[in-house]
């Protein structure tokens, strides 16, 4: 008979591997830790539970490199749940773990045959492609996808960031437009979208880019990132010759309103800023910023 510590440091440990299951929790280390001890001393206490944490262990011991005990539980579920697609799924992610990348895909397909609209092998998939450095072949997969998964936010940044990475921005852009169509009031989405129009250049960009980084600045008005867009827009289309003499000058007005609001929130929360950087931010506002002209009129 177990005693009563025994006993509480079971449910602990279950407490704690329910928790971490639902909140989402990828701290792989302590999964590992709580999880092996569970199976190898107190499996016979899990009843149904047993099989969910084996699933836990094996995915967090694929993320600690533990291979052996990866393969346990691997081989434990197989045995019984053999002719389960979940379990089908975990033994193309071992395959990948050991970089046997054409083995896993065809893992993948086989339950994809079974079952088109399986959500997360679908993503497998991409990521097999990914992982073997094939920009091309994952943009071509992440479109494919997103035919049928339109609202997948994760896979459109993860497509835009691909077109990023190719240099197609205006690609990219429209991955950005289509998530602040969905999701209006996000303001990374509107940064993000401002920082690829800003990249691409042109004075049309430019002006967009200014427009979504001060929507970014509305809907948090913490976000400095957004600020220091502004500031750099500004200064861009003032050293823009074909732009009229008013222009230069409200253009100049702002973009020293924005670097003021950004020494001032520095300076209002420091973020750990000694009084040398607060200066030498000051500075390097300064050293950005081109002189007022004098000639201007009201």
């Amino acid at each position: 008979m177990a005693s009563s510590e025994e006993v509480v440091d079971v449910e602990v440990a279950r407490r704690k591997m329910k928790e971490w299951r639902e909140e989402g929790y990828r701290n792989s280390d302590e999964v590992v830790e709580f999880g092996e001890c569970l199976l190898l001393e107190h499996g016979n206490k899990l009843g149904d539970e047993l099989w969910t944490i084996h699933e836990q262990v094996f995915v967090a011991a694929l993320d600690s490199g533990r291979l052996d005990l990866a393969t346990s539980c691997l081989r434990a579920l197989n045995k019984q749940f053999p002719r389960s697609l979940r379990v089908k799924k975990l033994r193309g992610m071992r395959l990948e773990a050991l970089e046997d990348w054409e083995n896993a895909k065809k893992i993948y397909e086989n339950i994809l045959a079974e079952d088109p609209a399986n959500l997360i092998v679908r993503k497998r998939c991409i990521a097999v492609t990914k992982a073997q450095n094939n920009p091309y072949e994952t943009v071509k997969e992440l479109t494919e996808y997103l035919d049928v998964f339109m609202s997948d936010q994760e896979a459109w940044m993860e497509l835009a960031d691909l077109y990023i990475s190719l240099q197609e921005y205006h690609k990219a852009a429209f991955c950005l437009e289509e998530l602040i169509l969905t999701h209006p009031h996000n303001h990374l989405y509107h940064q993000r979208y401002a920082e690829i129009h800003y990249t691409i250049g042109t004075s049309d960009s430019i002006e967009l880019s200014r427009k979504y980084f001060a929507q970014a600045y509305k809907l948090d008005p913490n976000n400095i990132r957004a600020l220091y867009g502004l500031f750099l827009c500004f200064s861009s289309q003032n050293s823009n010759m074909k732009s009229n003499p008013k222009s230069k000058k409200n253009n100049t007005r702002y973009s020293h309103w924005a670097a003021q609001e950004i020494i001032e929130k520095y300076s209002t929360e420091r973020h750990g800023k000694s009084a040398e950087q607060m200066s030498a931010l000051e500075h390097m506002f300064d050293s950005m910023q081109l002189s007022l002209p004098t000639n201007i009129p009201e």
